[in-house]
């Protein structure tokens, strides 16, 4: 810690306003000469060395912008990736490129989430690694899909290919236009040779891994309930699902009569009244599918007299008195039983004559809501179908893939909405029936299908499953050995994965990977093995899955294959018609992407939301395939939003377009070109591991704080004009010691920065670099040395010092933040007034700090230095430093020798210690001298000193005096040290004079 700072800011930032005053540095009114002080009218304006460089402090509208551009083309942004991987090492860095979804626009997500990635790369680029990163994109799909046939008139009467082929160039259409973007942002890339999941190769690796897993038992085709989208005639998982919380269904309280009282209940139950179990449902439509009726064993039940029917019903015991209040009613309780005691009861079905429904328990059965009886159908309730297949019931579907009744539904069902007029025709036959109770909106979460916006249903139908409930286990176990930031996403992660027991992985559509099975034609029965799918994957990696819908059977099917399953003829068998889910094609790009026998990548970075998608599915069909994770770390980032935190939407206007950020709109007033740096930024300075936010406001700041960089850089690079680092560097043991104490926080600042790299912790990179650019170079160092760089002779030892340290560091910050701001990095290597032929920052590695750079003990003596700077200036007020003399007053002790190492002499107006109090002289004492006025002001304080971990620690005290200069104002560098303002001083002379002899 920098203990000197512990003084109020006001003190320090007025300390810096004295000397940018005191050097002409701070910026004139607008009446006022622009030029520095020393160059006003003076006779020695030409003598004094002020910074020099055409690295322009701001880059004003489309100046931005046009400069990245000729940045990427001189500094070889598109070649890099390629060079790189020509590097002999044997540390490489692999991170797999989630495909982004090819069927839009770029948008400020993508940059999000491409430039995250492009830093990590550049700094293993940096470090000597060599690099494998393979952009990709998911290309197959239903949004695609539906996109694309949105642009056809008459998309309906398209055939399959006619589709596909739709589909493929309004993908390959994104693709371009993304890529494009991505280019532009600087990433670093072989844009060459992208993966897309269309690719043929691409899909016969996934058709491998499709068999290889089918092989093992790990999938398997069933016919069970499934999340269905009526609105894409589509099966659909569960990561492809969005709930509506303000959904409102039609909900209904009826009852269904019993057939059989349970056995335990006939003495209550004695036929003698009638008697009826009570449901609530709010999806009245899966009513005629119903096959049972629920119960909790360990529950308690009640037996209850309808007062305003006579009826007798069997409901929940805490249920009681809520339902009867919703009936509108009053019940008396009759007899209470424990759930078990309902085994063996059935009933009435309400809607069908002859269909019987037992009472079944269940552990599903909540009492939240509801009776506490929950009206089972095994076609449309995943828990319902556990049920019926425990008690081997039937799982009739009425309902077909457009969400319409089917035939056997009955003739007043037929071809009815089931979300509309078929939930009203149900809801008008249970009134017929008298079964009936009560009807009333509810309102709650719901389930939508994600791409068009509409309710999806529950459906039984034949699919394909990944029996997730035997893989989960070990995935769960590999997942934990996993690195995940931050660390609280592993467990959102692992929760998800208990959760899933299967996933269907088939989809009813033609734009995606077939499913490799034929159907014999009577039977039904899938052929698929090893001979069959070895075929089709020859064919696709030739042709593409397009061969599926192009080629006849016979080309498909070998006969061979059909005669080892026991058929006749290749003719009895047809393709099917399912396509694979995206997310198992993007899963398994692990098999296409990823080098090695190992095929792992050290890296997976995407949105949360990935947690139940590619992060998922691909540790699902990587475990399942050969038992280990694809990825050593995940890293998971938040979702952008406008910066008060709320969606964007274009509807609000809060839409924030990469292009319009980068390039500008059409108002450069509204929205002003902020070139693609600006943009890397933000991304780099957000807290990416929660939510982003971004809009104006945000964007301004960034701006301000890349030009405050700039500015910094371009002080530095003005006062290295003249300097070569490798003939005018000094050894650092023979520097001034603050320049050796530069160092050493160079030191520290370059091996935090890597850490916080390695971490994924791009934030606290940026702030690392500001406060030293700001704490340490701006406010401290540079407000310091002022004197030394503009009025010391060119080429003496002492300015050469701080030439070195600033060379140094401007190569160290520089190379930190480049692969945040790769273009800003490159166009700095290009002003610098050496090294013409380098390679450019990426090309010549990381941060070179040295680690004899590192001397601990060099910091008391110039904390203390400092502490006592900033006593003196608080003692001045808002006076100029330079007008004053300045006596320290230390008693004998470690302190004072610190101190004298920093000046040897009693006074001096050149010394490190005069340098670091910013005053025109300094004076350093062991006590007050005798002559001291008594009404001076004597500010005093204490310092301690530190060393070697404790061992060493004593507590000095100081005295400070400011006393106002007796001497004239030196015309050349402004210091009061000369006999007369017209003659400069004694050290101005002497440079004066060394100038004239050279």
């Amino acid at each position: 810690m920098f203990r000197a700072w512990r003084t109020p800011p006001l003190a320090r930032a007025r300390a810096q306003a004295r000397a940018r005053i005191a050097w002409g540095w701070a910026r004139p009114a607008a009446s006022e000469s622009r030029q520095p002080a020393a160059e006003q009218d003076s006779p020695y304006r030409d003598t004094v060395l002020l910074p020099r460089s055409s690295f322009p402090a701001q880059l004003p509208g489309r100046l931005q912008p046009e400069t990245e551009l000729e940045t990427q083309k001189k500094c070889g942004f598109s070649e890099l990736y390629s060079w790189q991987k020509q590097r002999k090492t044997k540390q490489e860095f692999c991170l797999h490129d989630g495909p982004p979804y090819a069927n839009g626009d770029p948008h400020v997500g993508h940059a999000l989430n491409k430039i995250l990635k492009d830093i990590t790369n550049r700094f293993y680029v940096m470090r000597g690694y060599k690099v494998h990163y393979v952009p990709g994109w998911d290309c197959h799909g239903l949004p695609i899909e539906l996109k694309a046939l949105s642009e056809v008139k008459g998309s309906e009467n398209l055939s399959p290919m006619e589709i596909r082929q739709k589909a493929r160039e309004f993908a390959e259409r994104a693709i371009e236009k993304q890529k494009s973007a991505f280019v532009r942002w600087g990433i670093m890339a072989d844009w060459a040779n992208c993966y897309r999941t269309f690719d043929p190769k691409y899909e016969a690796n996934q058709l491998r891994i499709f068999y290889k897993m089918y092989d093992k038992g790990f999938i398997y085709q069933d016919y069970k309930p499934v999340f269905w989208s009526p609105s894409t005639k589509t099966a659909l998982a569960e990561a492809e699902l969005e709930y509506n919380e303000q959904h409102v269904s039609r909900s209904v309280y009826m009852k269904f009569p019993l057939l059989k009282s349970p056995p335990k209940l006939a003495s209550v139950l004695d036929g003698s009244s009638p008697a009826s179990v009570l449901i609530w449902t709010t999806q009245p439509w899966t009513v005629p599918a119903n096959q049972a009726v629920c119960y909790m064993p360990d529950s308690a039940y009640s037996i209850v007299k309808c007062m305003t029917t006579g009826e007798y019903f069997i409901l929940a015991a805490d249920r009681v008195e809520s339902t009867a209040a919703v009936l509108d009613t009053q019940f008396e309780v009759v007899s209470t039983c424990k759930g078990v005691d309902l085994v063996d009861g059935s009933c009435v079905h309400p809607m069908i004559p002859g269909r019987v429904s037992p009472l079944l328990p269940a552990n599903h059965v909540t009492m939240a809501k509801g009776t506490g009886l929950v009206h089972t159908a095994p076609a449309h309730g995943m828990e319902d179908y556990s049920v019926a297949s425990h008690h081997q019931l039937p799982t009739d579907c009425f309902v077909d893939e457009g969400g319409f009744f089917t035939e056997a539904a009955g003739p007043e069902l037929r071809n009815k909405n089931v979300l509309e007029e078929g939930n009203e025709a149900v809801i008008q036959m249970l009134q017929a029936a008298g079964s009936l109770l009560k009807e009333e909106k509810y309102v709650h979460s719901y389930p939508y299908d994600w791409r068009t916006k509409k309710p999806m249903i529950i459906r039984a139908s034949k699919q394909w499953f990944v029996n997730t409930a035997s893989v989960k286990a070990t995935a769960q176990e590999v997942l934990k050995k996993v690195k995940v930031i931050p660390t609280s996403a592993v467990n959102r992660m692992l929760e998800m994965l208990d959760r899933r027991t299967f996933w269907c992985i088939s989809r009813q559509r033609c734009w995606g990977v077939p499913i490799p099975v034929f159907y014999q034609k009577n039977t039904g029965e899938c052929l698929l093995n090893s001979e069959t799918v070895t075929n089709i994957i020859k064919i696709v990696e030739q042709q593409g899955t397009d061969a599926w819908w192009t080629l006849p059977i016979e080309q498909l099917l070998p006969k061979e294959a059909v005669a080892k399953a026991g058929g006749n003829d290749v003719l009895d068998y047809v393709k099917g018609q399912d396509v694979l889910d995206i997310w198992f094609d993007s899963g398994t790009s692990w098999a296409h992407i990823l080098e090695g026998a190992e095929q792992r990548a050290d890296t997976y970075l995407e949105g949360k939301d990935q947690l139940g998608g590619w992060f998922q599915s691909s540790l699902l069909t990587s475990v399942a395939a050969r038992n280990k994770a694809p990825y050593k770390t995940l890293v998971v980032h938040g979702f952008t939003l406008g910066e008060k935190g709320e969606k964007m939407s274009k509807s609000v206007g809060n839409v924030v377009d990469p292009d319009v950020v980068i390039n500008g709109g059409e108002d450069h007033t509204k929205d002003p070109p902020y070139g693609a740096d600006v943009l890397r930024w933000w991304v780099a300075e957000s807290n990416v591991f929660t939510e982003v936010l971004i809009g104006p406001v945000v964007l301004n700041a960034a701006r301000d704080d890349v030009n405050k960089l700039r500015n910094t850089i371009r002080f530095m690079l003005g006062n290295l004009a003249g300097f070569n680092p490798e003939t005018d560097s000094i050894p650092a043991p023979k520097m001034y010691i603050v320049d050796q104490y530069m160092l050493h926080l160079l030191q520290d600042y370059g091996s935090k920065v890597t850490e916080a790299y390695k971490e994924y912790n791009y934030s606290k990179v940026v702030r690392l670099l500001q406060v030293f650019c700001s704490r340490h170079l701006s406010n401290f160092y540079f407000s310091i040395i002022k004197d030394r760089l503009y009025c010391e002779e060119e080429k003496d030892p002492k300015r050469r010092s701080c030439q070195t340290v600033l060379a140094e560091a401007l190569d160290i910050v520089v190379r930190s933040f480049a692969p945040i701001l790769p273009h800003l990095a490159e166009e700095v290597f290009q002003h610098l007034p050496y090294k013409k032929d380098s390679g450019g920052v990426f090309r010549t590695g990381w941060i070179n700090a040295s680690s004899v750079w590192k001397k601990p003990g060099i910091e008391e003596a110039i904390e203390g230095a400092c502490a006592m700077r900033d006593s003196f200036l608080g003692s001045i007020s808002d006076k100029n430093a330079l007008e004053y003399e300045v006596v320290i007053v230390i008693e004998p002790g470690l302190l004072f020798e610190l101190m004298e190492a920093l000046q040897a002499e009693e006074t001096s107006s050149v010394s490190e210690l005069n340098e670091i109090m910013m005053a025109s002289q300094t004076t350093l004492l062991t006590e007050l001298p005798k002559e001291t006025p008594t009404d001076a002001n004597i500010v005093r304080g204490t310092f301690l000193i530190n060393l070697e971990g404790g061992d060493i620690r004593e507590e000095s005290s100081y005295k400070v005096i400011a006393l106002p200069v007796t001497k004239a104002k030196c015309p050349r560098c402004r210091r009061y040290t000369s006999d007369s303002t017209s003659t400069p001083c004694p050290r101005c002379l002497t440079v004066i004079a060394g100038r004239g002899s050279t």
